[in-house]
């Protein structure tokens, strides 16, 4: 039996079966995810996306570096980040590098810029070095003067400072409310934005939950009501949401519901699709990844999560799928701890 199908059979089980292994990262798994996708100048590499560099890779690389005590791959990562990234006016990062054009898109992408502030707040409290709490605030500040939003639902995130306005509303992605950055962030800044950040994000996915299995969109138009934009799909962006609840625990039953129902579709299958159409109801051909599986579980499990056991990494995971497997193991030890 193939290691694929031995996972796709393990995943399918929970919540049933429950195998008494700790959930937290291993030493091997970090090593291995280090030497796949760091390069020795701080650089973190996409490679299932071109071999591009993005704030996202950056700040989740930062995060886990922080994670597992590991200063000397924080401060290259910061310091590349730093240096080949912030450089618009306004402390934001410019969201995606290439190593044949350098800068190749100077919009800001939200998530990435939530993760690297959230990961210097972070590195401030483990290594108590200033200037990681001073450039985490200037980021804050630039994220609340940029990219927050009044709205008639109350306040939002854009996804970027460029081209989510638009005449008939703003395009928002509910996966770029990381939950537990912005409860770190209302712990260092006063600053009421964050907490009113949490409070809209939670009422959104209440109220943005589209096909069959009732499951928030990757992007979402918020104008008169909300409606999936560009493409109706949960998939690759919205999978994240059920995991950053989950590790700020600010679940309900029934916040956790629409993931459940529509994972548990595929219980008894050896297949899992990443994405379905929130219109027709269609499904990908393709098996998801070890990573979306790592969330489905988790999801799944709930609420026995403290022995629930995830995999160790492996070489044939993506950048994608290995960040999504190594932040849930992330979440759910600091959850359960």
């Amino acid at each position: 039996m193939t290691y694929s199908k031995v996972w796709s059979l393990w995943i399918l089980a929970l919540p049933m079966l429950m195998l008494p292994l700790q959930a937290e990262a291993s030493a091997a798994d970090w090593v291995l995810f280090k030497a796949r996708f760091v390069q020795p100048d701080g650089r973190v590499v996409d490679n299932g996306n071109a071999s591009v560099s993005h704030t996202e890779g950056q700040g989740i690389t930062m995060l886990l570096a922080e994670r597992n005590e590991d200063r000397t791959t924080f401060d290259a990562v910061w310091l590349w980040t730093q240096s080949h990234l912030q450089v618009r006016d306004d402390k934001l990062l410019a969201w995606r590098w290439t190593a044949s054009d350098g800068v190749a898109d100077k919009n800001n992408a939200t998530d990435g810029d939530l993760y690297v502030a959230w990961a210097l707040l972070r590195a401030h409290r483990r290594w108590s070095q200033p200037e990681h709490r001073v450039a985490a605030r200037e980021i804050m500040q630039a994220i609340r003067l940029n990219v927050v939003r009044m709205t008639s639902r109350g306040i939002v995130l854009l996804p970027g400072v460029e081209g989510f306005a638009k005449p008939d509303g703003m395009v928002i992605n509910l996966s770029y409310w990381i939950f537990p950055a912005l409860q770190a962030f209302a712990q260092s800044d006063p600053s009421s934005e964050w907490k009113a950040l949490q409070e809209s994000g939670l009422r959104l996915l209440s109220e943005g939950r589209f096909g069959r299995w009732g499951l928030p969109a990757d992007w979402t138009m918020l104008g008169e009501k909300m409606t999936p934009a560009p493409e109706p799909r949960f998939g690759y962006d919205a999978v994240r949401i059920p995991l950053y609840v989950l590790w700020a625990q600010l679940e309900t039953e029934m916040s956790l519901k629409p993931f459940q129902d529509y994972w548990g579709h595929f219980k008894g299958a050896q297949f899992l699709s990443p994405w379905t159409n929130l219109v027709d109801n269609s499904i990908d051909s393709y098996d998801a990844s070890l990573g979306i599986r790592s969330i489905a579980g988790v999801t799944q499990a709930y609420p026995k999560l403290s022995s629930l056991a995830l995999p160790p990494l492996d070489a044939a995971q993506d950048y994608y799928s290995a960040a999504l497997l190594l932040l849930t193991k992330m979440a759910i030890a600091e959850r359960t701890r």
